[in-house]
């Protein structure tokens, strides 16, 4: 195919309309293109009044394709070739150990499926329920104030990113690692335009069905899951993984035999990371960010990005990716933008309150939300204990706990007052959305100073850039705490620890920020296994 880079659209323009766009581009008649494909979509909004759609797209043609793409060359067109997906390679267990998954996050889904594609019939654990379970769960939680310490918005099938927008966007190189996890995604649920889209997602709705599926197939190829089983411990040998500890839905303890475990424990397995370090598992600290949620209306945020196009039904609800350095020393930005989305109560410890924003694929609510963070480093921890980080999270949510009242409701405050350094009494305009509800309070008795002033001095910088974002009735809801590892679970060049036959990978170990890079690390994670 020859793909054709920089087409710009209008937003109405269709398929039709883009066969034209491309004929005047290239100079071929449209008889001689056979099919146009979509590859890349995205939106420039530089200019308000001209908002458009700029389109990469795959042709084929009718005739020497080698000669049309030798004469376009200078077109912004290039001659591709479509890359085989990527595969693992068969292999005979010849009588070895069946290999383990702990967790079923983004790694741990996508390191059970390459081992199972490559007939290793892995085990994959999870200390949390299955997705459609997990979500009852987690309503409870959110409509009562009711915490299940082993199934909610951390734990359970799909990870943390199942009560997330589904964002798909990554940092890391786009190669056929990430797109045999987009492909797969989409063949289990996930809307096509994943495949293409420059800001794709897939809302927690659809996410939640693909997470299912992909179970399903990883169990048809021979793969096993344990629900409601937790890793307790590990066996070792000589520096060497034998077997594990395993705390059984009914309470019961049992051992599995195991020299081959993949830990994919996500960002919030606190339990877990103290047993590792018990045992002499390498681990160091490592920088994240802390913070709250920030909360506007949605139009709103599609003003001030669309302008007249804010309420056109071809670009749906505006987000925004914010970021400024600041004369102190410290650094802010936003993190997790939802369009038309919810905060959510993501607690998974009693007696601590965490944030996290979700979205539906619609991102059709009245509010969007973002994480307003800032940096903070081991430096700031107190500590030089490989958790402090760890233990730095836990002293913020107790303390957002307590000045929520004790019920699990967030504290909260009015932006306009965050600024003014007073505490906030009541809301605005903007109503929030967070369930079982907010508190208002002040941050300042909440977050430690130089977070806070960071967040002030970065909010009236980002309504420079994004006007309205220092609206007096936005309000900000913490603490939002779990924005990455705290942790880094060291590993060699194959991927393994100090203690042999652990390998530790995804977001919880400290290599993946988001579902892609995730996903990706579980993958290359287990070939070294395969």
């Amino acid at each position: 195919m020859i793909r054709i880079n920089n087409i710009k659209a209008d937003l109405d323009v269709d398929m039709d309309g883009l066969k034209e766009i491309v004929s005047m581009k290239t100079g071929l008649e449209p008889e001689r293109i056979k099919s146009l494909k979509i590859a890349k979509k995205s939106v420039d909004a530089r200019n308000k009044s001209n908002v458009q759609f700029v389109y990469a797209l795959d042709m084929e043609v009718f005739g020497d394709e080698d000669y049309i793409a030798s004469i376009l060359a200078w077109k912004d067109a290039a001659q591709i070739k479509e890359a085989a997906p990527l595969s693992f390679v068969s292999k005979a267990t010849a009588g070895g150990l069946r290999p383990v998954v702990v967790g079923t996050g983004p790694a741990g889904m996508f390191a059970g499926l390459a081992l199972a594609e490559a007939g290793l019939c892995p085990i994959l654990l999870e200390r949390g329920k299955a997705v459609s379970e997990r979500q009852k769960d987690v309503e409870t939680f959110w409509q009562t104030g009711r915490l299940n310490p082993e199934s909610n918005v951390q734990f359970g099938e799909g990870g943390a990113g199942t009560f997330s927008d589904g964002k798909l966007m990554t940092g890391i190189k786009k190669d056929v690692f990430t797109a045999r996890v987009l492909q797969e995604l989409a063949a289990a649920g996930a809307p096509e335009e994943i495949l293409y889209l420059a800001k794709p997602h897939i809302g927690t709705d659809k996410l939640a069905v693909a997470v299912r599926r992909i179970r399903e197939k990883i169990v048809s190829l021979g793969g096993e899951y344990r629900f409601e089983n937790r890793l307790d411990d590990l066996i070792v040998r000589d520096g060497r993984l034998v077997g594990l500890k395993i705390s059984a839905a009914d309470g019961r303890i049992y051992e599995q035999a195991a020299d081959k475990l993949i830990l994919a424990i996500g960002h919030s397995a606190r339990d877990t990371f103290e047993m590792l370090h018990k045992n002499g598992v390498f681990i160091e600290q490592k920088p994240f960010s802390v913070g709250a949620r920030i909360e506007h209306r949605q139009k709103l945020i599609n003003r001030a990005q669309y302008g007249r196009f804010a309420e056109h039904s071809a670009l749906g609800a505006a987000d925004y990716k914010l970021a400024v350095h600041l004369n102190n020393g410290r650094s802010a930005y936003t993190f997790c933008m939802c369009p038309g989305g919810t905060v959510v109560a993501a607690a998974s410890e009693p007696g601590r309150v965490v944030t996290n924003g979700m979205s539906n694929f619609a991102r059709d609510g009245e509010n969007a939300n973002a994480a307003l963070l800032v940096g903070v480093e081991p430096r700031d921890f107190g500590s030089a204990h490989p958790l402090a980080g760890m233990y730095f999270q836990r002293r913020l949510e107790e303390a957002a706990f307590k000045a929520g009242g004790g019920d699990y409701k967030a504290p909260a405050q009015l932006v306009g007052d965050f600024l003014k350094n007073r505490p906030s009494s009541a809301g605005g305009e903007v109503v929030p959305s967070y369930r079982p509800g907010v508190r208002y309070t002040d941050f300042s008795a909440i977050l430690p100073n130089y977070v806070v002033q960071t967040m002030r001095s970065a909010i009236v910088e980002m309504d420079k850039k994004l006007h309205g974002f220092a609206a007096y009735d936005a309000v900000l809801t913490g603490v939002e705490t779990r924005s990455s590892s705290p942790i880094r679970i060291l590993r060699d060049e194959h991927f393994e620890s100090n203690i042999k036959g652990l390998y530790p990978c995804g977001e919880g170990a400290g290599y993946a920020g988001g579902i892609v890079s995730s996903a990706v690390d579980g993958l290359k994670t287990c070939l070294t296994v395969i």
